[in-house]
Parts: structure tokens; C-alpha cells; sequence
């Protein structure tokens, strides 16, 4: 008997292109992360289909339009929510979840720090303008102490979070920072937060250059500092790693700040989705009108 073999195709930029162009302002940092994302795709040689791109609603939750995978643009603050349901659903995916730091760190605070302690095995890349760009310009969780915003006329009394800190404290088991103006050293951070297993958070500076003239790429290349070029520094070291994240000054570490590969993500610990395949693709034990009856309920 004959056997057909079935060749994945090699994947290159070209296919990574959505179905729709950016609408983002000319020179945004987004482009940049955009670009770094399908270029570690390409270069892990990862098929579209296998990959799923969450969002939740901003400037940079419009991501998953510009890029060739499989895609949601979900709610304010609830991309890594949905995330989660998605990976339970099929484990086998590769899950990516893009977003601002308004929607991440502000009304998505709750949801950020209970999916990095659960480790549900995704990647969240959080396009960190330091300012809500969509809604032209208010202060963010990110904006600095005394910056000047449309909602803080007379300067910002509020004090920045930092989502470094935040993220190693609440548990992640990869934590790194990026910069859309250093491509190159990205595209690496995603490519090895793509292949963790667990949770993996990339928050990535990406300049608004519309609204956010305090943080700009120029002030940003004269500070970041990757953490790789320092021989001595251990990501294992997790005391070394929230020291790194309170160093913000005329010097910024970029970088993977942190890293561990002894705790089970989220799927692998609950027997049930560990022992069974994919919730998604098993047999639903129930017929299927009252399988369909209860979709079109929901629908």
C-alpha cells in the first residue's frame, strides 16, 4: 500500500504578512516587535497554524490582524484569560499574547500576576510605551513620576510600577526586557521565551512617538544595557535578577533578567491534560446535536 508523506512547508517572512497592513503611526516602536516576532517564528520554523496570537484592546492589541497565525483580539484587559482557556483547550499550540502596558499592567494587572503563578505555558509580549497611546495620550501604570500627560496636566503624583520586579515576584519562570530599537536582540529574547516551557514574559520598550516625547528611542539607546554582555551574570540567580530590575537611570539592563526550568507549567501538572492529549482534539463523550445545541446556546 502506498504511503503519502506530507511536507510541512518552509516558512519565510513573506508568509508571516497578515491580511491587513498596520495602521500604526509611522516610526512606532510596534513595527519593531512585530518584525522581531515573525522573524523568530520563521527562524524556529514554526507553522502559522500551529500558532495562536491573543490580544486584548489598544494600539499594539491590533497585532494579531498583521500577522499570518491564527488570532484573537479579545477584551481590555483579558488577553492572557482567554490565553489561558486557549492553551488548556490545546496544549500542543503555540500561544503568543501581545498588548500594551495599560492593558497588561493596569485594568489586566490581576489577570498578568495569577497566569504567571499558575505557569501556563505562553509567551506575553507587552509593548511598554509608558503611555495609553489609543486613547491619545493619558498617563499609564508605566509613565514616570511627574510626567506631563493629557490626564496630568501638572505632572503625574503617582509612582510607576515596575513590571520586571512584579513578574519575578509573582512567580514567572522566564523573565526578560527588550527594546524594538535593538532588533537583532529581540527576535532572540522571543525565540527563547517561545521555546520555554512556562510562562515567559517579554516586556519590550516600544516607543509612542506620537504622544510620549519624554521616552523616546533616542533616550532609550543611550541607556539600554544588555544584560548578555555582562559574562558574570547568572539568570538563575533570582536575587540577582530583582536586584538587575531596580537599576533604571542613565543606565537600563535589557535582557533576560531570569530563568527556571524546574517547575511544571500549568497543563503539565494537571494529570488530566498531561496523560491525554489535547482537550481539542479528544472525543466529546456526548452526542453531537446536544454538543451543537449547546454551542449555538453560547454562539
Amino acid at each position: 500500500m502506498a504511503t503519502t508523506v506530507h511536507h510541512l512547508k518552509q516558512i519565510t517572512l513573506p508568509d508571516m504578512k497578515g491580511k491587513v497592513d498596520p495602521d500604526w503611526c509611522p516610526g512606532c516602536g510596534d513595527f519593531g516587535v512585530l518584525a522581531a516576532l515573525n522573524k523568530a517564528i520563521v527562524e524556529l520554523q514554526i507553522q502559522p497554524h500551529n500558532i495562536v496570537t491573543i490580544s486584548g484592546i489598544g494600539c499594539s492589541s491590533n497585532l494579531p490582524g498583521y500577522i499570518n497565525t491564527y488570532g484573537m483580539h479579545t477584551l481590555h484587559g483579558r488577553a492572557l484569560a482567554v490565553a489561558t482557556g486557549v492553551k488548556l483547550a490545546n496544549h500542543e499550540l503555540t500561544v503568543v499574547v501581545t498588548g500594551g502596558d495599560g492593558d497588561g499592567f493596569g485594568i489586566g494587572g490581576n489577570h498578568f500576576i495569577h497566569t504567571m503563578r499558575r505557569n501556563v505555558d505562553l509567551v506575553y509580549l507587552a509593548m511598554d510605551n509608558q503611555i495609553y497611546g489609543l486613547t491619545t495620550g493619558q498617563l499609564s501604570p508605566t509613565s514616570r513620576l511627574g510626567m506631563k500627560t493629557k490626564s496630568t496636566p501638572f505632572g503625574s503624583v503617582e509612582g510607576p510600577i515596575n513590571p520586571i520586579s512584579l513578574a519575578l515576584a509573582a512567580g514567572a519562570t522566564f523573565v526578560a526586557r527588550g527594546f524594538s530599537g535593538d532588533q537583532k536582540h529581540l527576535t532572540d529574547l522571543i525565540k527563547q521565551a517561545i521555546q520555554h516551557k512556562g510562562f515567559a514574559f517579554i516586556d519590550v520598550f516600544s516607543p509612542c512617538v506620537t504622544y510620549n516625547h519624554d521616552n523616546t528611542f533616542p533616550w532609550f539607546k543611550q541607556r539600554v544595557k544588555r544584560l548578555e554582555d555582562d559574562k558574570s551574570y547568572d539568570p538563575a540567580n533570582w536575587s540577582a535578577a530583582m536586584e538587575k530590575s531596580q537599576i533604571w537611570g542613565e543606565e537600563i539592563p535589557t535582557g533576560k533578567f531570569f530563568q527556571r526550568t524546574d517547575t511544571l507549567s500549568l497543563h503539565q501538572a494537571e494529570p488530566i491534560l498531561d496523560e491525554g492529549g489535547p482537550l481539542a482534539l479528544r472525543k466529546l463523550g456526548i452526542p453531537p446535536m446536544v454538543a451543537a445545541e449547546f454551542i449555538a446556546e453560547l454562539m
